[in-house]
């Protein structure tokens, strides 16, 4: 099939991100597919020096070059430059007949800033990647969101099992899950004891309907705050933005004992990160507030990766438990408590629960599976 694939490589060129997006690409070749790649979002490209968004495409655009070099597909990407509608990488005329041809186009994330200007001839799918956040906006009544989904012709979502916590927005929501190309997640020898994971405080500002409020992480890992001294003598260590506004400052944190490291270092490539993920020991993390109440099984494209690297995962429960197996290589808490003994269980038969990691990526996450069940979802 000619399948294109739209997502936010360049809009956030970092290692975790790419690695995102990237997999699905990477994915979709390695099952004989003709992928494509392209960036339309509207929005202003990257800039590293500024750490935010600006007006000069340049840092954008070679980043994208680069990596689609590094993977043999010089000649299937394109980016839109929103001045002017400026495009690099495939010429129009080739961009129109991509389009046109394409059997399947998934619109990662709802990325696209204009869907309708993506339908050729197959399928336009909406993959949902941010479950509960995603239906709370439909169901508060944000008619231009409701419009863009609606372009589509059929909705995926990480939300594998929503149920009555989730608000109800008049779509069938196909389950799907993030693929892991289990060859570029080959496990390593080096190991540093230290549980890790990358997290950003607030993606984006709480949300409330019908009187509950749908937050951030922030608000889940202060309910955890003194896990390093309970959890003694494992040690944690957070790649977070410092200087956010949270409620939990950099002093506080370092204080409780955790580790701080700067997240634009462990993710400045692709190689940074999954080099970060794989010496790791494994991975401790809490989900989005908004997450955790709506119980939709949403699970982290991050958390897969450390599985896929054979590094045990312990994680707040957010519904995945119905569809993941829990208790060997992945563990699941709703309270701190449970979160000391999952801990305490992976330090004490460390081998067994990285066997069993890697074990639950082959099973679950490889991409090979799930691009295949994913095509199967949206062309049925």
């Amino acid at each position: 099939m000619r399948i294109l694939v739209t997502g936010l490589l360049g809009q956030y060129p970092l290692g975790g991100v790419t690695w995102d997006y990237m997999q699905y690409v990477l994915g979709f070749e390695r099952l004989g597919h003709e992928v494509y790649y392209f960036e339309d979002t509207g929005q202003w490209p990257y800039q590293p020096n500024e750490r935010g968004l600006g007006a000069d495409p340049s840092y954008t655009v070679d980043y994208l070059a680069r990596l689609m070099r590094r993977f043999g597909l010089e000649d299937r990407w394109a980016y839109c430059y929103p001045w002017q509608s400026q495009w690099f990488g495939l010429d129009a005329a080739r961009r129109r007949e991509v389009i046109d041809g394409a059997e399947l186009t998934i619109n990662v994330s709802g990325t696209l800033a204009r869907p309708e200007r993506y339908r050729g001839r197959g399928r336009l799918v909406y993959l949902d990647s941010d479950p509960v956040f995603t239906q709370v906006k439909l169901a508060r009544g944000q008619d231009d969101f409701r419009r863009l989904v609606d372009a589509h012709d059929v909705c995926l979502s990480f939300g594998e099992c929503m149920g009555a916590e989730v608000p109800q927005t008049g779509h069938v929501w196909l389950a799907t899950r993030q693929p892991i190309v289990l060859s570029e997640w080959e496990p390593v020898a080096a190991r540093r004891d230290v549980w890790t994971t990358v997290l950003t405080w607030a993606s984006y500002n709480p949300v409330e309907f019908e009187g509950v409020v749908y937050g951030q992480k922030d608000v889940e890992l202060a309910r955890f705050e003194d896990l390093p001294r309970l959890a003694a003598p494992s040690r944690f260590e957070l790649a977070v933005s410092r200087g956010k506004r949270t409620k939990l400052p950099d002093d506080l944190l370092r204080h409780k004992g955790w580790g701080l490291v700067d997240p634009a270092e462990v993710s400045a490539d692709i190689d940074a990160y999954r080099d970060y993920v794989r010496t790791s020991f494994g991975e401790w993390s809490v989900a989005k507030n908004g997450y955790v109440r709506g119980q939709s099984g949403w699970f982290s494209c991050r958390s897969a990766c450390y599985l896929a690297a054979a590094r045990p995962v312990v994680v707040q429960e957010t519904g995945f438990s119905k569809v993941l197996p829990v208790g060997d290589g992945l563990l699941s808490f709703r309270s701190v408590e449970q979160a000391v003994d999952c801990v305490r269980r992976v330090a004490a038969d460390w081998e067994h629960h990285s066997l069993a990691a890697r074990a639950l990526a082959e099973q679950f996450f490889d991409s090979d599976r799930v691009l295949t069940e994913l095509i199967e979802a949206a062309t049925g």
